[in-house]
């Protein structure tokens, strides 16, 4: 993922462009209205912690990612946080949280089905009973062939993007490719790679592992729409 993803290669570029996320306070909303006396909260994907350090103003907080380089600059620009390099297929902290959450697509760069079991298994494994997990993944493909454009900002100026999709219904990977041309001149292509889990999929994946899904909704505030969705679910093994 690092070397196909310009943003992680960069992680402070990334804090900057995701500076204006909305998934922290979205996952809030919805710990407040089904586990409002949660507590403790682990994140798998944390990246470089920027929705856990809004997250941890509220709840006692680990956050795991299995790339290096983002971890590193976590722990330099958020020293306080708890923000460990693993694996979320594999691993164990050793610990029952009160929340479990996945955001920012990070679920979706898991593309093999034993593989997303797997992590579905950990998300079990660190979820006491009744514990609610949280996830932010697409749920349907982006499918638009003709590219577009956007202007991003960044603090040695403003860079252009170019995106355009690609979607494998044998698969269920949707393809991001991008252009960029950053502030100083210098251009730069990546590639992204996100499996889409129809709403069905992430509930059988969900049961299996002992959670109910309660709900699923995009932000919208008119349903499930839109390509990304959060699942919210409760742990009912124990």
């Amino acid at each position: 993922m690092e070397a196909t993803n310009l943003l992680y290669r960069d992680p402070a570029l990334y804090d900057v462009i995701q500076s204006d996320s909305t998934g922290a306070g979205m996952c809030q909303t919805l710990i407040e209205l089904h586990r409002p006396d949660a507590r403790t909260l682990a994140d798998f994907g944390c990246g470089t912690g920027r929705d856990l350090e809004i997250l941890a103003k509220r709840f006692e907080c680990i956050g795991v990612d299995l790339q290096f380089g983002m971890v590193d600059h976590a722990h330099q620009a958020r020293p306080w946080l708890d923000i460990r390099t693993g694996d979320m297929r594999t691993v164990r902290l050793g610990k029952r949280m009160d929340v479990v959450t996945c955001m920012g697509n990070s679920l979706a760069y898991v593309h093999d089905n034993n593989e997303i079991g797997q992590v579905f298994a950990t998300f079990a494994a660190h979820a006491r009973p009744d514990a609610l997990l949280v996830l932010c993944s697409p749920v349907a493909p982006i499918t638009r062939t003709e590219p577009t454009t956007a202007t991003v900002d960044t603090p040695r100026g403003s860079a252009t993007v170019t995106i355009r999709h690609e979607w494998d219904l044998r698969t269920q990977i949707n393809t991001m490719h991008r252009h960029w041309v950053l502030p100083w001149g210098d251009e730069a292509r990546d590639e992204i790679r996100r499996r889409v889990l129809f709403p069905r999929e992430l509930e059988r994946y969900a049961e299996g592992a002992g959670f109910e899904v309660l709900d699923m909704l995009d932000g919208t505030g008119t349903g499930l729409t839109g390509p990304t969705a959060y699942t919210v679910a409760r742990y009912r093994w124990r």
